[in-house]
């Protein structure tokens, strides 16, 4: 029986002394201070930059790990503007984005790595025209801040890249001189503003 005594005090003794674990909240993107964004070479000089007109989505964390964060995101690629109209028609037909089938692009995380400070690797599968392929975003977060109502707001600066041509993305043509008209290659960067759910 003493043995039984001394095994609960030790352990009333290690649940008392025990950290309490924070749980994970749900964090709401805000659209109206978030953009998605895109650059891609255009005949190997120049380089054309758009974005999509709204991006939603959330995240659950618990405010201090970036590991326990878990993301979903949803881009409108009906939306994408690169501020030339019959650029944007283009980008929508079924040689880029096929936004009439396919009218968004998601995102949703699978794992973080390589924490440092700030900043992590935020792996996950990035699904468009119907193709799912992984991603490696690079992230730097804000520190949380209250907004003007008292509500907990966090900023995060994502960036990566992918190659369009494993989405099916496939539409360019052949320089005489060689290289292509629109490259392969395309840059990501996603700002984005979120508000914790209390």
């Amino acid at each position: 029986m003493r043995f039984v005594r001394i095994s609960f005090a030790a352990a009333a003794a290690l649940a008392v002394a025990a950290p309490v674990l924070a749980q994970p909240a749900k964090w709401n993107v805000d659209s109206a201070h978030s953009a998605s964004q895109f650059a891609v070479k255009h005949l190997m000089v120049s380089t054309v930059r758009g974005q999509f007109g709204k991006t939603a989505g959330s995240i659950q964390w618990d405010g201090q790990d970036y590991k326990t964060i878990v993301a979903e995101a949803t881009i409108d690629a009906t939306t994408v503007d690169t501020r030339e109209p019959k650029r944007d028609e283009h980008l929508k037909s079924p040689d880029f984005f096929d936004a009439a089938r396919f009218p968004t692009i998601t995102f949703k995380s699978k794992r973080v790595e390589e924490v440092s400070g700030s900043r992590f690797k935020l792996v996950g599968d990035l699904t468009m025209r119907g193709v799912t392929k992984e991603v490696v975003l690079d992230v730097e977060a804000t520190p949380v801040v209250k907004g003007m109502r008292g509500e907990s707001r966090v900023g995060a600066h994502a960036t990566g890249r992918i190659n369009r041509q494993d989405f099916g993305v496939s539409w360019s043509r052949t320089l005489d001189a060689g290289g292509l008209v629109v490259a392969n290659e395309v840059d990501i960067v996603i700002d984005l503003e979120l508000i914790r759910q209390d």
